[in-house]
């Protein structure tokens, strides 16, 4: 079928190759327990309740997970306003959604480019149909077949990588943007225990 299809084939499986390997590593390093592990903030206040909130300590919280780089990033400023920590909280932030939104692009162009590529396939089986009509005429099945055959093959297989592209690029958003707003609620709950604004007790 890959023969069938003509060259047009091989941009679209090296997409489907790469669309795959995204999708697998989106999957692991998305997965909630690593972006936004539970408690992460119960566990800053009982540090600073217990006075052993020091640098050492948010050196491993950023280097824990995504949400432990955001929360560190405003308890770098724990002394400051708290305009100050947010505003550190925010630049971060910013860094981390970037991160989290890697090679989704790539899995949303896929999903736009390789119907498009199908659709050229199409286009130069019938170029070639046209030209064996020209050539030959009607008389002999055989002699359109190939042309046909062609057409049909890019189209199958560009509309089957775009299709579960499409599918996996939108269930990536929409996690990451229920990510996003976790760890936005995780850090405004921070900066209120920190700054008083909650009742002193563990969140």
């Amino acid at each position: 079928m890959v023969q069938a299809g003509g060259w047009l084939m091989l941009p679209i499986l090296l997409c489907s190759v790469i669309a795959l390997a995204i999708v697998g590593e989106r999957f692991w390093s998305l997965q909630e327990k690593r972006i936004t592990p539970p408690n992460l903030v119960a566990q800053v206040w009982q540090w600073h309740k217990s006075g052993s909130l020091d640098d050492e300590h948010i050196q491993a919280l950023a280097k824990s997970s995504p949400l432990g780089r955001i929360l560190a990033a405003g308890l770098i400023n724990r002394h400051h306003p708290r305009e100050i920590m947010k505003e550190s909280i925010e630049d971060v932030g910013r860094q981390v959604v970037h991160e989290l939104d890697r090679y989704l692009n790539t899995l949303g162009t896929i999903a736009a480019v390789t119907p498009l590529l199908g659709l050229l396939g199409t286009v130069i089986g019938m170029i070639k149909v046209f030209a064996a009509i020209t050539a030959h005429g009607v008389g002999n099945p055989g002699v359109l077949a190939g042309g046909i055959s062609e057409a049909l093959i890019t189209t199958a297989a560009g509309l089957s990588v775009a299709i579960p592209s499409l599918i996996f690029y939108r269930y990536f958003r929409g996690k990451v943007n229920a990510l996003v707003l976790k760890m936005e609620e995780e850090a405004l709950k921070m900066l209120d225990v920190m700054h008083g604004d909650r009742e002193a007790r563990e969140p």
